[in-house]
């Protein structure tokens, strides 16, 4: 017991789940993850990563970290500024697709209803089916660019934008727009 206790004091997690962080860890994981802005609905994620991050640095040979939790909230709070980061260069994008898109089609009735009804359905998508439709027909890149600056397998890339055109065709058409 008294080992389990030290294990735990020292922050080598949970021993008793096999888990990285303990409950208390857990917990300020979350709270710094909250705390600079991390929506609530992404915050079991933001706490995986700090786990997947942990156990990444043992299982690479590097020590662990003399304060586990200490360490865990520096992680958790450059989470959040990725978070933010990468929120921001989706807002940009969704600002220059809407740029183009005025500048390329005259406005219509019919064109407007169009692109609300596919960008409906882009929201719908999972992030990385929305990401390689966005790429390859917004942004106009080929396969094989997409592929390389997502460090995927064109295949890969290819079997996304499949899945994610079958998806929207199904709700441009379930939605009577097409």
């Amino acid at each position: 017991m008294a080992v389990l206790r030290g294990r735990i004091r020292r922050g080598q997690g949970d021993a008793g789940r096999g888990d990285p962080l303990d409950a208390a860890q857990e917990r300020r994981v979350r709270a710094v993850l909250a705390l600079g802005g991390v929506p609530q609905a992404d915050l079991p994620d933001g706490v995986q990563q700090v786990r997947l991050r942990l156990l990444e640095r043992t299982a690479s040979g590097r020590e662990a970290p003399r304060d586990v939790s200490a360490w865990a909230a520096v992680v958790a709070s450059n989470l959040a500024m990725d978070w933010h980061r990468a929120r921001r260069r989706q807002d940009r994008l969704g600002e220059r697709l809407a740029a183009l898109r005025q500048a390329e089609h005259p406005s219509g009735e019919e064109t407007s209803v169009l692109s609300l009804a596919v960008a409906q359905g882009l929201d719908k998508l999972p992030d990385i089916q929305r990401q390689v439709v966005v790429l390859r027909f917004f942004a106009d890149l080929p396969v094989r660019g997409i592929a390389e600056e997502l460090g995927i397998p064109e295949g890969t890339v290819k079997s996304r934008l499949h899945t994610a055109v079958r998806a929207l065709r199904a709700r441009l058409h379930e939605d009577e727009v097409v």
